[in-house]
């Protein structure tokens, strides 16, 4: 079904004999830092990788030199965690190393906590093997099992320090941003100053005499951003970068998507991270050292973007919006340019770790294609099913990709030390897919899919009785005319959307976040047959919707799901749009099928061009929802679900609120104007 390019997961049948001859292969790459020649194909899971990162170390132990102060080029002192391999005593090495970078805003206390706390002899596997056995299956907390599997697939070390891979042969630093944690100043956010701060840094690191030249850099979320931001500018001695759970258009994927305002993820950030910017550097305080200009920077501005927040969420009027807010949605602002990452100009070898259920699902499943300067052995995207906090729940175990230290540590071995362990010819896509395991695949979207267009009609489904109406998906115009009226709801709080926005927290209830029902009671629904065959779904989706609102403005939000022949509804996408940047598409930027329909629409999200609806005008919009990779098993449909509302995901900012006084909204079913989902299936779904 996916094409000979795919190759599904299964190791090759070998002798016991090979396994001795790769036991002994992989002791004398873990002494000698020596490599025989790598296959061809390593698979989904190659043994040797997780053999060489759990082996015995090279360096017997770890030398942490805390909060050393490193100057940026205007003067402010960021502080930063130094990790190298020492000997037994604990003192350092002098040999010279390659240097792992993490620039995070979350404080690095906790990466020194989370590396105490994973490596206290006897204890440490003693809590592990009992958090591991906790069950909650058939509980309402039944979602806390992505949790202990999380742990398990190597998400801690990335985020933070990996002893394992410092006594490997490398050094790690882990550096407070600018403003957060430790660090003097003001959180940045991204922006200009942050960027050249990062360089600055880098640069600081190549030149440490334990370092040999050769950089790379690591993290999550954030910490994944900036490796991107900074190898697009392609800084000396930056060979190879492992981003986990990057984006590269901030206001697009995560600020502002569609012209709604991501309130529930940006109200838990940036809480989280102007509170952990008000721990003082405790290593400092127990050798009596205070830093007061940290004191000062934190005094001088407490709660950094809650201002432009509050505006985006309260502001009744464009014009009251001020000129710091203004910036976030003005198409040619500095700010704007700052937030969109050029990453054709990467040149540094990147492997990218992503998730369905993440918030930067937008910018993850674009990344083969966004790395346009790089060769396929040097750029990997690896997309499971994990939330924000939960990268790596679902790999590591057989029939699954190596735990995510073990991808992290071949990676830096290939591109850092010049090991040919075969990860430069891993495949390029690796995919969890929803109801179908993992593939892999030259690209994503998977081949072999096609756009086709199920038609939106009131014909009734039978199979939502509880959504505000019931409708259905068709291969075929709708020949009834109506007028579907959805009101703004609440009940998207019980949502995966409200989960994925938790970035997953709100996940370990599964009866919001695995099943869209108690949302849908909110919207009007629209759901296909059963379909009779396997049916793959690959790619970005677009609802193209004919709409009408009672005021000057309108917001809508639609959710694609996976339909169960029990009645479970599973998200499997999510988009949303505002209907005055109906006229912002940008052509060059989106997607479009070989007959026209757009695909994958672009907006340009420009405030001062905004076009206003008369009340009652008819509006077609184009929803543009997160690309997905799912399979629909025989008897399963496909929904997609229209509200006009979706909190805590997405509210219409300020302006827009006002424009539309949270108005009763309707969907036009239209036969001379007819609304449809064009969905790439590699078969037709209806």
């Amino acid at each position: 079904m996916l094409g000979s390019v795919v190759r599904r997961r299964g190791l090759r049948r070998i002798s016991v004999v090979s396994v001795v001859i790769a036991v002994l292969v992989e002791l004398t790459v873990v002494g000698f830092g020596t490599s025989a020649a790598a296959p061809a194909n390593p698979g989904l899971n190659p043994p040797q990788w997780t053999a060489t990162q759990d082996g015995p170390p090279k360096y017997p132990g770890v030398a942490i030199e805390p909060s050393v102060s490193i100057r940026m080029a205007d003067g402010t002192i960021l502080k930063g965690d130094v990790y190298r391999p020492a000997d037994t005593s604990g003192r350092a090495t002098t040999d010279k190393n390659p240097v792992i970078v993490n620039i995070t805003p979350y404080n690095k206390l906790i990466s020194i906590v989370a590396d105490w706390g994973l490596h206290i002899p006897v204890l440490t596997p003693a809590v592990l093997d009992f958090i591991n056995s906790l069950n909650f299956t058939g509980t309402p907390i039944s979602g806390i099992r992505q949790f202990q599997d999380m742990i398990r697939g190597g998400m801690i070390s990335s985020f933070g320090v990996d002893r394992k891979l410092v006594q490997s042969g490398y050094t790690q630093i882990v550096v407070d941003a600018r403003g957060t944690g430790t660090s003097d100043g003001t959180w940045q956010v991204f922006n200009d100053i942050e960027q050249h701060d990062t360089l600055d840094v880098l640069a600081w690191a190549r030149n440490q005499p334990y370092s040999n030249g050769k950089l790379g850099m690591s993290g999550v979320s954030y910490s994944a951003i900036n490796q991107l931001q900074a190898a697009a500018k392609q800084p000396a001695g930056l060979d190879a970068i492992f981003p986990v759970e990057p984006m590269t258009d901030i206001v697009h994927d995560v600020v502002a998507p569609g012209a709604g305002l991501g309130v529930g993820f940006l109200s838990l950030w940036l809480s989280l991270v102007n509170g952990l910017n008000k721990v003082p550097d405790l290593q400092g305080l127990l050798r009596g050292q205070f830093d007061q200009a940290w004191l000062d920077s934190r005094v001088k501005d407490p709660l950094v973007f809650f201002n432009q927040l509050s505006e985006a969420i309260a502001a009744p009027t464009v014009q009251s919006l001020s000129p710091n807010t203004r910036e976030l949605i003005q198409v040619d602002s500095s700010l704007r340019k700052a937030y969109l990452t050029a990453a054709s100009n990467v040149k540094t070898p990147a492997m990218v770790i992503g998730g369905w259920n993440d918030i930067f699902t937008n910018a993850e499943w674009r990344a083969l294609d966004q790395l346009s300067g790089l060769s396929a052995d040097k750029k990997k995207l690896i997309m499971g099913t994990g939330y924000h906090v939960t990268p790596g729940a679902d790999m590591g175990n057989s029939g699954q990709p190596p735990r995510i230290d073990v991808l992290q540590r071949a990676w830096f071995d290939k591109w850092l030390k010049g090991i040919d362990n075969g990860i430069d010819r891993y495949s390029p896509a690796t995919i969890n897919i929803f109801n179908g395991g993992w593939v892999q695949a030259d690209s994503f979207p998977l081949p072999g899919q096609q756009y086709r267009r199920l038609y939106l009609n009131s014909d009734r489904s039978g199979t939502a009785p509880g959504a505000v109406a019931d409708g259905s998906l068709a291969a075929t115009k709708p020949v009834t005319a109506a007028k579907w009226t959805v009101a703004p709801g609440l009940s998207t709080i019980c949502s995966n959307d409200a989960a994925r926005d938790s970035t997953g927290i709100l996940a370990v209830f599964p009866g919001c976040a695995d099943d869209n029902r108690i949302a849908e009671q909110s919207a009007l629904t629209f759901t296909s047959p059963q379909v009779s065959a396997p049916t793959q779904i690959s790619g970005p989706i677009n609802v193209h919707l004919n709409t009408q609102v009672d005021g000057t403005d309108g917001f809508f939000s639609t959710v694609i799901s996976d339909v169960s022949p029990d009645g479970r509804s599973r998200v499997i996408s999510t988009g949303s749009m505002t209907t005055s940047i109906r006229n912002q598409v940008e052509p060059a930027k989106s997607g479009y099928s070989s007959n026209g329909d757009l695909t994958d629409p672009y907006y340009t999200l420009d405030v001062d061009t905004r076009q206003l609806v008369k009340p009652g005008e008819i509006s077609m919009l184009d929803i543009g929802a997160l690309a997905t990779g799912a399979v629909l098993q025989p008897g399963h449909r496909l929904r997609v679900s229209v509200y006009s509302m979706n909190f805590p995901r997405s509210i219409s900012l300020g302006p827009v609120r006002a424009d539309s006084g949270l108005l009763p909204e309707h969907v036009v079913l239209d036969p001379n104007n007819p609304s449809w989902v064009n969905v790439p299936s590699d078969r037709p779904i209806a």
